[in-house]
């Protein structure tokens, strides 16, 4: 027996869900104490922001 691959149907556009995610990610990041948390989230914030600049998206 073969197991099948879960797909799923995206409803937004990768470069919606990206600019989506940096926002969230920034806000998230205000909220926090400066320390390792904060400085994790901008990261992850600015890696959606250099995918939107990518030159491939």
């Amino acid at each position: 027996m073969t197991q099948h691959r879960r797909r799923i149907k995206q409803t937004a556009y990768l470069e919606t869900r990206l600019a989506a995610e940096a926002d969230r990610l920034r806000e998230e990041a205000e909220q926090l104490a400066p320390g390792a948390a904060r400085d994790e989230a901008l990261r992850k914030a600015r890696q959606c922001e250099k995918w939107l600049r990518s030159p491939g998206s």
